[in-house]
């Protein structure tokens, strides 16, 4: 069973940072893209940032800049800084992975990828 377990979140004052962080657990052979995204009261989960397993990136238009995405494979770990915060930043963070387990089916076991969520990170931006 995979968990992704976040961490890293809090208030902050408008112009400050934050680093988020999410650790994924369980018996994983691979990790392919690996994100970050956010939900905002009364609006829709949206993608904030995304690195694949060779470290390719992309980012909202609302966070180039300012928000900066990466991982440790060794670690299974993706992070997100947060620089410049503002106050429409604020909302729950949520990572989400690509993981590659081992399944058992009929003969033996075999590679399968599905997709994760961690439990989200609250992230609070005065003004």
């Amino acid at each position: 069973q995979v968990q992704l377990v976040e961490s890293g979140g809090g208030l902050v004052q408008a112009g400050g940072s934050l680093r988020l962080s999410c650790v994924a657990s369980g018996i994983i052979v691979n990790i392919n893209t690996m994100a970050w995204y956010r939900q905002a009261p009364g609006k829709q989960r949206e993608l904030v940032a995304g690195i694949t397993s060779g470290s390719r990136t992309n980012y909202a238009d609302s966070v180039k800049g300012r928000f900066t995405i990466s991982r440790d494979n060794d670690k299974k770990t993706v992070y997100l800084q947060m620089t410049s915060l503002k106050a429409e930043d604020t909302g729950v963070y949520y990572c989400n992975a690509d993981c590659v387990t081992r399944t058992f089916y009929n003969d033996g076991y075999y590679p399968r990828e599905d997709n994760y969520w961690g439990q989200g990170t609250q992230v609070t931006v005065s003004s």
